[in-house]
């Protein structure tokens, strides 16, 4: 995990200074709101519909006890009790007063943490995939890649004002679990025939109201150019991203009106120039960040836990929780465990003051010290030990976060929504929690299987509806909440937009519309093994807007 040296350690002290004397001059009226927005935007604080809220990045999705400690703190000290993990592996305090930010800040720099670039048109937190280092699938871990690009962006002087957010994303498995085809700038690191390392790069990837998919522009850039291509990148966008109209200002519309091919020869001159210069990555640094993300020291064990084995025989809650939160580990004897935020009924994503708290003891006695966010808004361990199961769930039991469903349908993507948002259309919360509830039933969620549902309360897509095998998107007709419904698609390696299947549902039809699709799904499937996305893809939208919407 990497650790703040004295240069961030005390710039980020310093930022903290500089901002509570912002904020004394916005509470004494010296300032006015607009004159302050630039200022509170780079540093996390948005003005939402009630209150303001503080954004905090937790690069790649990377958390220490301590860090999780304080995040409870100020939790149970400023805010009402609880924060939210969002899609970006960051948390949001949702109703923090605009004069205790300062301090809020100030106890975050303690633990290495702040609010920079989670804001503004810049370069947002460089999300990784959240089972990076422990995964038996993964071919090389990201993360020390993720930090060299988090320490190239952060406050870089020419990628400051944007012109518009940008946001990268960084797997190493061939399972994608980090959604890198809908990024502005995606990285799938792999190794070619020789076995070096290099990233294939995707440029133009998004969501929002014109969801796009990355264009792969090179298929293996050397790990010693990653910051000069990526620097290149972020030149080309700068240059010629459209400043006239926020809302054709993201990469993507660059690409798609300008031309990935276009793109990719703008990209490749400018690397040529620059690719020889001061940002070629010197091996000896690359060992020396890869070093903080050594795996911990995990002792011995049997591939197989004859303790487990006997404990899921006995209980079935344990047995399934293991079988649907768990994946396997590259080291023998251990897993990644997913932390489910999503309990039936529930907001997904929230955590309270004294769950944080216990997750930090946990990670403690059970994970190496170390929790991660997930973009799907869940916690993971990382790496615990097999033999260890048992008693980290009755833990878990104890406190509403044994939840088994990782994967499954109650495991819902959902953006805070109109409750929250001053953007947002529709109320996204209270539709996953009605879904969750309909669909609560463990066997039923069994006998569904995979099957992911996202939910936006508007066409920004914070909650990355389109990439939702289900889709739910929240609009605003006449007055009332209507919701659109999208089949068919997939952030992963294989990555889908999804389509629209018809007219939109009232909040009351949306939940019996979801069943219809959820049901007609069971009954066409060819065997209990294929999912709803294979069936999709297999069948089309024809059956299921029949089952909607019948002869209309």
């Amino acid at each position: 995990m990497y650790r703040y040296d004295e240069f961030d350690q005390e710039f980020i002290g310093h930022r903290v200074a500089q901002f509570r004397d912002q904020v004394a001059r916005r509470l004494s009226g010296e300032i006015t709101e607009d004159q302050f927005k630039p200022l509170r935007l780079q540093n996390g604080v948005y003005l939402q519909l009630h209150a303001y809220m503080l954004r905090i990045a937790v690069p790649y999705g990377t958390l220490s006890p301590r860090q999780l400690r304080m995040l409870a703190h100020i939790a149970r000290k400023y805010d009402k009790g609880y924060g939210h993990f969002t899609t970006r592996q960051n948390l949001q305090f949702h109703w923090p007063a605009l004069k205790d930010i300062p301090d809020i800040l100030a106890d975050l720099a303690s633990v290495e943490m702040h609010g920079i670039q989670t804001s503004g048109n810049c370069i947002r937190n460089v999300t990784a995939d959240h089972f990076a280092g422990a995964a038996a699938d993964e071919i090389i871990d990201p993360r020390p890649y993720a930090e060299i690009l988090r320490q190239w962006s952060s406050l870089h002087p020419e990628f400051l004002f944007l012109p518009r957010k940008f946001k990268i994303a960084v797997t190493g498995a061939e399972r994608d679990r980090a959604a890198v085809q809908v990024h502005d700038i995606g990285l799938h690191a792999k190794r070619n025939e020789k076995g070096e390392i290099g990233f294939a790069v995707f440029v133009g990837g998004g969501l929002g109201r014109t969801p796009m998919i990355a264009h792969k522009i090179r298929d293996f850039l050397p790990e010693e150019d990653l910051l000069s291509y990526m620097e290149s990148i972020l030149r080309v966008y700068n240059l010629y991203g459209r400043r006239d109209n926020k809302y054709k200002a993201r990469i993507k519309i660059l690409v798609h009106e300008a031309g990935a091919e276009a793109i990719t020869r703008q990209v490749e001159e400018d690397f040529a120039r620059i690719k020889d210069s001061a940002l070629k990555l010197p091996e000896e640094e690359i060992h020396r960040i890869r070093a903080y993300f050594a795996l911990p020291d995990l002792p011995a064990r049997e591939a197989e836990s004859r303790k487990l084995s006997a404990a899921r025989v006995t209980d079935s809650a344990l047995d399934a929780w293991v079988r649907q939160n768990s994946v396997e580990h590259k080291v023998p004897g251990h897993v990644a465990v997913t932390v489910s935020l999503k309990p039936i009924g529930g907001t997904p994503g929230d955590a309270t003051h004294e769950q944080m708290d216990l997750l930090a003891d946990l990670a403690e006695r059970y994970s190496a010290s170390e929790a991660r966010v997930s973009h799907e808004q869940n916690i993971v361990f990382p790496h615990v030990a097999k033999d260890d199961l048992p008693e980290l769930f009755a833990e878990l039991q104890r406190s509403g976060l044994a939840t088994a469903n990782a994967g499954l349908i109650t495991d819902i993507i959902s953006c805070p929504g109109l409750d929250y948002c001053s953007l947002a259309n529709a109320r996204s919360i209270p539709v996953a929690q009605r879904i969750s509830e309909r669909f609560g039933a463990p066997e039923r969620q069994r006998l569904i299987g995979d099957l992911k549902i996202k939910i936006s309360g508007c066409i920004n897509a914070c909650g990355h509806h389109h990439v939702g095998h289900i889709g739910i998107l929240g609009v605003e007709k006449k007055g009332e909440e209507f919701y659109q419904i999208t089949l068919g698609g997939s952030g992963d390696e294989h990555t889908s937009i999804g389509e629209i299947i018809g007219r939109g549902f009232s909040s009351e039809e949306v939940v019996d519309a979801i069943e219809t699709i959820v049901d007609k799904y069971l009954e066409v499937r060819e065997r209990p093994e294929e999912t709803f996305l294979a069936t999709y893809r297999r069948l089309g939208q024809e059956p299921f807007k029949e089952a909607l919407y019948g002869d209309a």
